[in-house]
């Protein structure tokens, strides 16, 4: 651990930003989900627009959909700032979400697959993306009778992680169990898995190490454990990804679990499904680009077209 971690200074200023937090969550759950949906939405939209990072998804938008002209690309990462936003601003009320038929909650297309996936008694590997409110996907899972344990990315301050942790956990249950990204978590997911537990990822990020996939014709790093996880367990892969309906309200889309022709190869099965994988968020954002989180650097500046 750096020597940093260990001064006072350092304590008292990650003791400080957690304080903060929970304020702030605080205030949001005194708003309700609607109101706090609203306000985090309309900050991201005024602060988002401003930032650096703004122009990585305007590049992001240039390669994957050219044919996008510059008044289309500025009104899509308008709204990809302002589904973060309230995406960042539902968290405090992740446990409070219900199945409903209007207003805060959600609902479900596909849920013949989830039932079908219950009475085999089956352990499943769900896949999905930054996508509309991802946050709500494990919970959703867990509401729905399914036991989907998944990773996460803690925060550098361990006092702000363990407050968001505790947002996530408490819409999950303590049978669900959190895996942090990095060997450890790895190790732990494996064990997970190999006591027939079912595991959910999210696949759309840039993973230097990973392998050169296709993503809107693009070479893309993209993490192979998913597919590496199926072939070695031998379990279904399941499409699953979030729609926004509007103001804390959502629908989760589940598809029927992946058919990917397989050779006995590990390498060629593991770039078969991950192509598959690839190709199925490519289709989600294609047809909704304003809900992906283009933000991130998922190619590299110079990756030629396919």
């Amino acid at each position: 651990m750096p020597t940093w971690r260990r001064t006072p200074s350092s304590r008292s200023v990650q003791w400080l930003q957690a304080a903060a937090l929970r304020c702030g969550i605080g205030a949001l759950r005194l708003l309700g989900p609607v109101r706090s949906s609203n306000l985090g939405g309309w900050i991201a939209r005024q602060v988002g627009p401003r930032l650096r990072v703004t122009r990585v998804a305007d590049g992001n938008l240039r390669r994957a959909m050219p044919e996008l002209n510059e008044a289309d690309r500025t009104r899509i990462i308008r709204a990809v700032w302002d589904n973060l936003g309230r995406t960042s601003a539902e968290l405090p009320h992740l446990a409070g979400f219900d199945r409903t038929l209007a207003g805060p909650g959600w609902e479900i297309e596909g849920e013949r697959h989830i039932e079908a996936l219950k009475r085999d008694k089956t352990p499943v590997l769900f896949f999905s993306g930054h996508f509309g409110n991802w946050e709500m996907i494990l919970p959703i899972a867990t509401m729905l009778g399914l036991t989907v344990s998944g990773f996460y990315r803690a925060a550098s301050n361990a006092e702000v992680d363990a407050v968001i942790q505790g947002m996530r956990q408490a819409a999950l249950g303590p049978n669900v169990s959190m895996f942090a990204k990095g060997a450890t978590g790895a190790r732990a997911a494996l064990a997970h898995l190999g006591r027939g537990g079912s595991l959910g990822l999210l696949i759309d990020q840039k993973m230097n190490d990973g392998i050169a996939v296709p993503f809107f014709g693009r070479t893309a790093m993209t993490a192979p454990a998913l597919a590496q996880f199926a072939l070695r367990f031998g379990i279904p892969i399941v499409p699953v990804h979030v729609v926004r309906l509007g103001p804390a309200r959502f629908r989760m889309v589940c598809e029927a679990p992946m058919q990917v022709p397989l050779t006995g190869q590990r390498a060629s099965d593991t770039y078969a499904i991950s192509l598959a994988m690839n190709a199925t968020v490519e289709r989600w954002v294609r047809a909704e680009p304003s809900s992906w989180l283009w933000l991130h650097k998922r190619w590299p500046k110079d990756a030629p077209a396919i």
